[in-house]
């Protein structure tokens, strides 16, 4: 039987004990973390009949403050599994009861498929699929937008405007609530954002916060089967959410990227010029604020990264990237930088 150290957050017995109660299967279950770091643990779990599940709990350790909310992700996932609009896994049980893993989880249908997570994943795809694939992955977050928030039950989910201020704040609310560092660009590209926040419309969308590859299972004729991690959904503005996704979307002369290895990197994938395109014509939102959005983009992604450093800085679980902190540090920095060189160039 794996020990601690593999099963954070995982008490085999109880749980096993809870799942059969709750219906999910016969015992006995196995358990392989499939995934790890600062975002929820999902492991795969095999029941005594050898059906395979997913299982969601937050990590171990300190979380950052209104993150990795699990019953709030079980909600998400049951309102989009009752609709069936946007294809997801399908929920099977949730346990409130904190005393069974130290925090509560759920558990869901196993997703099988494709997940692309490299540029070497890519390329060893058929272009033909990779086409389907790119296709699939626009349409679908397109879906994902269009819904009905109020339709689906989530018209609660979060406040209904002011999504890119809220992240704003959010963002600078971590850096300031655990600085080891002055980081200057922070501070001085949150009050240039701040003042030229494009407009956004009225009307809320459901925004999934983390929409790439890596998140979407593709089935075998490359379409995209089922959405995961929907632990950052909420309302606020697709268009937002979709340049944020786009940042992902690494081109081969990019000198830098999000990603060490993304997978849009393999030449059978069109650049990310022509996802934009593609994007704004299918669902009717233009595209106009890419710019801002992409400093915006940078400056986050350089908040987040220092929210990494400082963690481990104080001995605290900090998930990928890992590392030195020192390179870490550099890290953050150089996100930074960028997204200043393009506040300049945006004269913001």
């Amino acid at each position: 039987m794996d020990g601690p150290d593999d099963l954070p957050g995982i008490d085999p017995e109880r749980v096993g004990r809870w799942l059969t109660g709750a219906g999910v299967g016969p015992g006995p279950f196995t358990y392989r973390l499939v995934a790890a770091g600062g975002s929820n643990l999902t492991y795969e779990v095999t029941d005594g009949d050898g059906r395979r599940h997913a299982l969601r709990r937050p990590p171990v350790g300190r979380a950052l403050r209104t993150a990795h909310d699990v019953v709030r992700e079980w909600n998400v996932l049951t309102a989009l599994d009752d609709d069936g609009t946007v294809p997801v896994p399908e929920p099977l049980a949730l346990c409130r009861d904190e005393s069974v893993a130290g925090a509560p989880f759920y558990v869901m249908a196993f997703a099988d498929g494709t997940i692309l997570r490299t540029a070497e994943e890519a390329e060893a795809r058929d272009p033909g699929f990779l086409r389907v694939a790119t296709d699939s992955l626009i349409e679908t977050q397109i879906a994902v937008h269009a819904l009905d928030v109020d339709v689906v039950g989530l018209g609660d989910l979060g406040p209904r405007t002011g999504y890119v201020e809220r992240q704003l704040q959010r963002w600078r609310r971590q850096y300031d609530d655990g600085r080891v560092r002055r980081v200057h660009l922070i501070e001085e590209l949150h009050q240039r954002l701040a003042r030229t926040v494009p407009t956004t419309p009225d009307t809320p969308a459901l925004v999934h916060g983390d929409y790439r590859f890596d998140n979407v299972v593709l089935g075998e004729d490359g379409r995209v089967v089922a959405v995961l991690d929907w632990e950052l959904s909420t309302l606020g503005d697709a268009v937002a959410d979709a340049c944020w996704s786009m940042q992902y979307w690494a081109d081969p002369d990019d000198r830098d990227a999000f990603l060490t290895s993304s997978p849009t990197l393999a030449p059978a994938l069109p650049r990310r010029g022509e996802v934009l395109g593609r994007y704004a014509a299918l669902s009717g939102r233009p595209l106009d604020d890419w710019p801002w959005f992409e400093v915006f983009g940078w400056w986050k992604m350089g908040c987040i990264v220092e929210g990494v450093h400082a963690r481990r800085s104080k001995g605290q679980a900090a998930g990928a990237p890992s590392g030195p902190l020192e390179t870490i540090a550099a890290r953050a920095d150089q996100f930074l930088q960028i997204a200043e060189a393009k506040a300049r160039r945006l004269r913001l």
